[in-house]
């Protein structure tokens, strides 16, 4: 087991950080933090939306919901009912890179909380009826969440449909009904076994506790479980985009217009990602940022603008390929025209000059702010801690890299956010998407 060292710069996180690898390659990450009687348990799967087999779309969501089914030491939701009975919560996500089971609990409960995950691990028990409920489960979720509501997949699904060309970064992974539909009790083991192996997970511990003995834990409940094969790699590779896209969608269910504004991102780690990160917070996060001034403030287009990157989380817990959107709802008598010439008022300056470094300082201590915000989980104590240490673990091979986050921030010039700028935010590497409201449902541009 090692431990990873504090950074270098004194302002920067000092999560403490200690790692070990198993017998059968699940990855260990253990962070002790004494400050509260809580531990947080968190298995993070390799496996999401976009890294599901194609004719399987929906299928990594699906199994999220199939693994609260039963396994061989739990009845059906009984690990819910244990989390509950011992004062915690529990819960679980499917993203774009990754699927997550993770529960917060008093300390003196880790060794529960590690046996229920390893049972879990070992394999769910899983039966047609249990299958079918949780298809039609799923299938109502997209009903209630996507179909039956206005801008129900505006513009995370609307926008990776059009701005992607790679089938694995470009297909709906809420899920398809179609796809949901074929799955049979084949096609679940086969994905259990491909996907859910501890070669292909990452185990973190977050709180109250000591890191041999949290180890010692681990091994206890994980190392007998067998490896599994290796999953192959997908290839989720984008061509550089050269050429501006632009679409347009009713939407019976809307009554205001939507416009989303995507663009393609550096790549995640990349000094030019954080220099991103900091255009982000410069261009749509805060009532200070520069879109929000001119759009709502000074030509009251809008209410608000939203924006970021990546649509299911933060800059820090997804892999790229990734879009940075700017995303906002306006009165019908806008033009998209108009909107798009306000967005290019703003961005354009940002591409032919050099960025005042008071302004620069200011977007670090707002990007400084936003990651202590992720970190600060409260329904959830260690959780978003947690969250990053195993993106961390599983993208750059190594969770003591979240103490680096600061520092990248810092070593971010003006110099970088012209030369990224320039690249990133042209107008050629963008897609937009308008909402019609009130529209009749019909072919979709």
């Amino acid at each position: 087991m090692t431990a990873s060292r504090p950074p270098e710069p004194a302002f920067g996180l000092q999560i403490p950080v200690h790692r070990t690898t198993l017998a059968n390659g699940l990855r260990v990450v253990v962070s002790p933090d004494h400050s509260a009687p809580t531990i947080c348990v968190a298995v993070y799967y390799h496996v999401g939306m976009r890294l599901e087999p194609q004719g399987r779309t929906g299928f990594a969501h699906l199994f999220e919901h199939l693994m609260f089914q039963g396994s061989a030491g739990m009845a059906k939701m009984e690990i819910a009912k244990l989390v509950q009975e011992n004062g915690g919560n529990l819960n679980g996500s499917t993203r774009y890179d990754f699927t997550n089971y993770f529960e917060t609990l008093p300390s003196h409960t880790l060794d529960l909380a590690l046996w229920m995950e390893a049972d879990r691990m070992r394999g769910p028990v899983i039966t047609t009826a249990e299958l079918d409920n949780q298809r039609e489960v799923v299938k109502n979720e997209i009903r209630v969440n996507v179909l039956n509501r206005p801008y129900g997949s505006f513009p995370w699904i609307d926008m990776q449909e059009r701005a992607y060309t790679n089938w694995h970064n470009a297909h709906n992974g809420y899920g398809d009904m179609a796809d949901l539909d074929a799955a049979g009790l084949d096609d679940v083991e086969a994905f259990f076994r491909t996907y859910y192996s501890p070669a292909n997970a990452v185990l973190v511990i977050v709180g109250d506790c000591e890191p041999d003995h949290a180890v010692a834990l681990s091994r206890q409940h994980f190392e007998e479980i067998p490896a599994g094969p290796t999953p192959a790699t997908a290839d989720l590779s984008e061509p550089r985009q050269t050429e501006e896209r632009r679409f347009s969608r009713p939407d019976a269910l809307a009554n205001l217009s939507a416009l989303a504004v995507s663009y393609h991102t550096p790549p995640s780690g990349s000094p030019e990602y954080y220099a991103m990160g900091l255009l982000d917070q410069l261009l749509v996060q805060g009532e200070d940022a520069l879109l929000y001034h001119e759009i709502v403030q000074s030509r009251g287009y809008a209410g608000e603008v939203d924006g970021g990157i990546n649509f299911l989380g933060h800059m820090h817990n997804a892999h790229t390929p990734l879009l940075w959107t700017v995303e906002l709802f306006h009165n019908n008598d806008i033009a998209a025209d108009a909107i798009l010439e306000a967005i290019d008022a703003v961005i354009e300056p940002l591409r032919t000059t050099v960025l005042p470094q008071v302004s620069l300082d200011r977007a670090i201590v707002k990007a400084r702010a936003a990651l202590y915000g992720t970190m600060s989980e409260t329904y959830y104590p260690g959780a978003g801690v947690a969250d990053l240490l195993a993106a961390f673990e599983l993208f750059e091979g190594d969770a003591s890299h979240v103490n680096e986050i600061e520092g990248r921030f810092a070593a971010v010039t003006p110099e970088l956010v012209l030369a990224t700028a320039q690249e990133y935010l042209r107008r050629e590497n963008r897609t937009v998407l308008a909402v019609e409201p009130g529209a009749t449902q019909g072919a979709q541009s």
